[in-house]
């Protein structure tokens, strides 16, 4: 028997509803608040919140000094095509040099990691 459920998880920035509409546009969904903690309600019932943290700093990709802390893996049917959206909404590549792997690593507007993966 589990002692919780996972509620949601939340992505602390320096402009919560900026980074919900990047990832509005990524994933779908609606983006639903203002102020310091907007959600977005993707398609399927999940949810992402961010949170306003005011001090920031993105963390680092690859750094074994500084830890990612964590990231979100986006399930993709072409990389490609994924990595244009992705770009062009304002994403960064952190590993653009590596194409032979099924997954590709970014930064979000606020610099969290996350990744592109192949089906």
């Amino acid at each position: 028997m589990a002692l919780a459920e996972l509620g949601v998880v939340v992505l602390d920035c320096p402009d919560p509803r900026a980074l919900a509409g990047f990832y509005a546009e990524v994933l779908g969904g609606t983006v639903e608040g203002d102020g310091d903690w907007v959600d977005l309600k993707v398609p399927g019932g999940r949810s992402l919140a961010f949170q306003a943290a005011p001090g920031h700093v993105p963390p680092k990709w690859p750094a074994p000094a500084a830890s990612q802390q964590f990231h979100l893996d986006l399930t993709v049917d072409d990389l490609d095509t994924a990595e244009q959206g992705v770009l062009s909404l304002g994403a960064t590549p952190l590993d653009a040099d590596d194409r032979s792997r099924s997954w590709r690593v970014y930064a979000d507007p606020a610099g969290h990691p996350f990744c592109l993966c192949a089906c």
